[in-house]
């Protein structure tokens, strides 16, 4: 069982992408997902009893298992790339889409039809294959070595194509790059590659409907963010979130944690290195946290994170497992949450910070107390549903 490290960031403070994740652009990825039927703003839960129990303020944790139906927080990305992609081909500002009209007669006809294709251990893909379904288009999407079935399943049944490769998640967006390449397809990609960065981009940008509806439903309570405990694979979710915050909040911004999976831990590699460049990390990645099994950094991910984090963590699965079980059976009356393994890890860590006395260090680097607000954000629920019953059940798991 691996034990918890952390490294203190170096917080540069010099970002080229933040100022690319604001309020404007929040409020235009939110009026597009408010186009789908679906839309509805997903549960920001207050876990006040535990809160109370463990000398803070409150702790809040963001449910995405209700979004779009879909059991995770992606599509949110997917969906706006997909928008602002499409956009482009139009000679449009993505504020003059919406989904009806991308639905039309006119819009579909000027369009032809459209093959998108990406890569995903799994929430990702399911975003963009419902998308696509959603718009009338073709998916293909490319899975890593390893997926479980049930999300293989999960895909298909919207309509899209899936391979499963034998290759872990790096080399399989390697694979669907080429494809794009050759077939003229549209790469659909949450990740940068070199050259490839304005799709990674606009996905980030589609995250920021979720942040946004996080800091007003807070607003709503008189409160804010003073702790976030945010999980991170490539990146392209963390950064997202800390760049809106960074935007929203300026000087007052809370304290931001990224944790990563032991294994896969490229920005804990790149903050060590001290270089100032994003480092990767080789081999199997092997993690119960699927979502998390990257090696290499968002380029738009690193920038933001290196300029802002506070502290970048490793968390080995038994850390996620426990966040699963402590969200799944809550303390007091406070309110369930079924969290993933991707989903639980960053209030998993939290848990190991504030009940373990042999994390005295980052305790007091962080400067928790009865004032301290802290945002949690889980990012899918059981989307492997059958691991899922043998973490908080039985208390046994296996790796990808």
């Amino acid at each position: 069982m691996g034990k918890s490290k952390f490294v203190v960031g170096s917080k540069t403070g010099n970002s080229k992408y933040t100022k690319v994740f604001t309020l404007d652009v929040a409020k235009t990825a939110q009026t597009f997902h408010k186009g789908f039927k679906a839309y509805k703003e997903t549960p920001l839960v207050s876990l006040k009893s535990l809160a109370d129990y463990l000398g803070l303020a409150n702790i809040y944790v963001k449910d995405e298992s209700y979004r779009f139906g879909l059991n995770a927080f992606k599509v949110l990305g997917g969906s706006f790339g997909i928008a602002s992609c499409l956009a482009e081909i139009l000679n449009k500002d993505v504020k003059e889409l919406s989904v009806d009209y991308l639905n039309s007669d006119e819009i579909k006809n000027q369009l032809g039809p459209i093959t998108f294709i990406t890569a995903t251990d799994g929430n990702h893909g399911r975003g963009i294959g419902w998308t696509a379904s959603q718009l009338g288009h073709q998916a293909k999407v490319y899975m890593p070595k390893g997926t479980v079935k049930r999300r293989v399943e999960y895909i298909k049944n919207l309509g899209a194509e899936v391979n499963v490769t034998d290759l872990n998640f790096d080399d399989t967006a390697r694979v669907a790059f080429e494809l794009a390449r050759k077939n003229k397809w549209i790469l659909t990609q949450d990740t940068t590659f070199d050259g490839y960065v304005d799709f990674p981009k606009w996905c980030m940008q589609g995250y920021t409907t979720m942040v946004y509806e996080i800091v007003l439903a807070l607003e709503s309570r008189d409160e804010r963010p003073t702790h976030l405990f945010i999980q991170a694979g490539a990146g392209s979710l963390a950064g997202a979130v800390v760049a809106f915050l960074k935007n929203y909040y300026g000087d007052r911004c809370p304290k931001i944690v990224v944790v990563e999976a032991e294994n896969c831990a490229c920005y804990m590699e790149s903050v060590m290195a001290d270089d100032g460049c994003a480092h990767s990390v080789k081999g199997n990645l092997e993690t119960i946290m699927a979502g998390l099994s990257v090696g290499e950094t968002c380029s738009i991910g690193w920038d933001i994170l290196n300029a802002h984090a506070d502290v970048f963590a490793t968390c080995a699965n038994h850390v996620a497992a426990k966040g699963m079980r402590m969200l799944g059976a809550p303390k007091g009356n406070d309110r369930r949450v079924i969290s993933g393994e991707s989903g639980a890890v960053g209030f998993g860590y939290l848990m190991e910070l504030l009940t373990n006395y042999e994390s005295n260090d980052i305790k007091e680097i962080l400067e928790f107390n009865t004032e301290s607000v802290v945002l949690c954000i889980s990012t899918e629920g059981d989307t492997d549903p059958e691991n899922y019953e043998r973490i908080v059940w039985d208390g046994v798991w296996t790796s990808l």
